[in-house]
């Protein structure tokens, strides 16, 4: 089976964690690789396997990594697809060396558009985008730059419009100084 394959059942899977207490998952894996209509290799079923309970041990992890970047948003409120998704892609990219970060994000978009709602890939990328290393460094910076303009603005701005425009100088500012 490809990895995309794999990646796709383990999906599957993992998605009856949320329907099922952590004590049934063992029957829910018999159920799952007996009815679907998929044929496993024994090194498949394992991977599959291993890959589940990998994610459901470090759901905790993950789910605060996902929290982390998600502004005005509780893990409750994300459809149980895009968590499970989410989940899995997240445990790819800081656990599983042989996957690079693009590709678990563009696989986890992928996963979004075949089971998720229309919105679902937006949002998948979205947040998986903050969670890369390129993502986690823009975000920093987005930060920074977001205090630096609130100083300046609380301290020479009398109106709002003086305020946009002193975070807009910091941000040329700043280009400038990255391309410099």
């Amino acid at each position: 089976m490809y990895r995309r394959s794999l990646r796709e059942q383990s999906f599957k899977l993992l998605f009856r964690y949320e329907f099922n207490p952590p004590e049934e998952m063992g029957t829910q894996e018999e159920l799952f690789f007996a009815s679907d209509d998929q044929t496993y290799t024994a090194e498949d079923e394992e991977f599959i396997r291993n890959r589940v309970n990998a994610v459901i041990e470090r759901i905790p992890e993950i789910d605060s990594a996902i929290s982390g970047v998600m502004e005005g948003w509780e893990i409750s409120r994300i459809g149980r697809v895009e968590l499970t998704i989410l989940r899995l892609a997240v445990y790819e990219m800081k656990n599983d060396e042989s996957v690079p970060e693009g590709v678990a994000v563009n696989e986890a978009v992928e996963l979004a558009r075949k089971f998720g709602q229309e919105s679902a890939p937006a949002f998948v990328n979205a947040v998986l985008s903050k969670l890369t290393t390129d993502g986690a460094e823009r975000a920093g910076q987005q930060i920074k730059i977001s205090r630096e303009a609130k100083a300046l603005g609380s301290k020479k701005a009398k109106t709002a419009g003086d305020a946009k425009e002193a975070q807009a100088t910091i941000v040329v500012a700043k280009r400038r100084k990255t391309t410099s």
